[in-house]
């Protein structure tokens, strides 16, 4: 109980198997439902949602390739995610890892709780977050990757990679202990993908003519269509990370709405006046700003934070994909760095502002000051740049090793549509 106390209230939700031991396994049937709806809608975030939102932002003889791909490490992640992922980002383990005594579900029955809902539900609400994390990776590497070679990448990632962060900050491990704060995924998830693009974006190399061709989004439409899905399945994704239909999952909601708007404002009005006319492509990237950066703080903060984050968040993304992308010279055609990457990275440092109980939040654990806590959150922000970069940078050089990152120039040139997949899009 003092290890739990340290986190706070919305660490009992985010530390299920500290809280399962510490309070009578009871299901609540509303729990369980509320669960559920949250995790059908996180799922829904990644198809369509990522796939769409992706697909419209590539050229039109990618976008079969960009769909298929997001679909096929989607149901990869799920499948792993039931052999050996559950048990090792949330058995008992020890600090970085959990360990084998889960695999294959084994030892967990359907009347086994977790918290106040059923454990197979945990189960797949957890591997729906697994999923859309390697999912946002695709978006880095798109028009240019080898389709086996994503895949081999992406079992290599999600094992050395995304199971030890979630295990560190989720599941009681390093990062729990030290009291760092990501309610819905931060660290675990936007920036561990957006680090991970960016160093596959940067080893695979810009696509043929970058620079030189005007690479634009082929369907603005499509692109706001999955734009719609993702903010609606974002409540499932914040608001479900309380882990119970209780007043943590209300704040999350309510905070995750201000926020949003706060940040499609901030963009819109701030591409307006760098560039004279306001988007929809704007529009639509700030709604995604503003959602990755009040994900760590959802459940931390009140109402005026999430909405000062939220504000902060459209603005910083808008410069990550306008000035920061120069700066770095990567070709990353869906902007995952500068978007999840900065925004995840302000959101999480802006986390440990305003959970300050001075500023409307729940407040910090007790003894810790607010410079502590921003420490902390900087901490584990460097803590998950460093290790993602790490792994993804052997991922991709095993995937490479075994059969080459990326396609041909002239099948890039054609489209991998046609030549990944033998399809079209469109009748030509």
């Amino acid at each position: 109980m003092k290890k739990l106390a340290k986190f706070g209230l919305a660490g009992v939700a985010l530390l299920p198997s500290l809280a399962m031991a510490a309070a009578p396994a009871v299901a609540d049937k509303a729990d369980n439902a509320f669960m559920m709806i949250c995790t059908a809608l996180v799922l829904f975030m990644t198809i369509p949602g990522i796939a769409l939102f992706y697909g419209g932002l590539i050229r039109a003889k990618n976008v079969l390739s960009m769909l298929t791909q997001v679909a096929m490490t989607f149901a990869m992640v799920c499948v792993l995610w039931m052999v050996y992922g559950y048990s090792l980002a949330f058995s008992e383990g020890n600090a970085f890892f959990g360990s084998f005594d889960w695999a294959m579900l084994k030892g967990i029955t359907p009347t086994a709780v977790m918290g106040s809902y059923y454990q197979y539900i945990h189960v797949a609400f957890q591997a729906s977050f697994a999923c859309i994390t390697v999912g946002l990776i695709v978006g880095s590497i798109a028009e240019r990757i080898r389709f086996s070679a994503l895949l081999i990448f992406a079992v290599i990632w999600l094992t050395f990679a995304y199971l030890p962060i979630a295990h560190m900050v989720w599941a009681g491990g390093f990062l729990a202990a030290d009291g760092a704060l990501d309610f819905a995924g931060g660290t675990v998830v936007h920036i561990n993908a957006a680090v991970a693009g960016l160093v596959g974006a940067y080893l695979v190399g810009k696509r043929a003519g970058f620079g030189k061709e005007a690479f634009k989004p082929h369907n603005l439409p499509m692109v706001f269509t999955g734009t719609a899905i993702l903010y609606f399945g974002w409540f499932g994704f914040n608001a479900g990370s309380a882990s119970a239909a209780n007043e943590i999952a209300g704040l999350a909601f309510l905070n995750t709405v201000i926020a949003t708007a706060g940040a499609m404002l901030s963009w819109t009005f701030g591409e307006w006046a760098l560039r004279g006319k306001p988007s929809l492509l704007g529009v639509s990237s700030g709604v995604i700003a503003g959602l990755v950066a009040i994900t760590p703080a959802c459940g931390y903060v009140g109402v005026g934070g999430a909405l000062i984050i939220g504000l902060v968040g459209g603005l910083a993304g808008l410069w990550g994909v306008t000035i920061l992308k120069k700066w770095l010279r990567v070709d990353d055609p869906c902007d995952v760095f500068g978007v999840h990457g900065v925004c995840g990275i302000v959101g999480c440092i802006l986390t440990g502002v305003f959970a300050s109980s001075s500023l409307g939040g729940v407040g910090y654990a007790e003894g810790v000051t607010m410079g502590h806590q921003v420490w902390v959150q900087l901490f584990s922000v460097g803590l998950t740049i460093v290790w993602t970069a790490v792994v993804a940078f052997i991922g991709f050089k095993v995937a490479d090793m075994i059969v080459g990152l990326r396609v041909p120039e002239d099948q890039e040139r054609e489209g991998l549509d046609v030549n990944s997949h033998g399809e079209n899009a469109y009748n030509q």
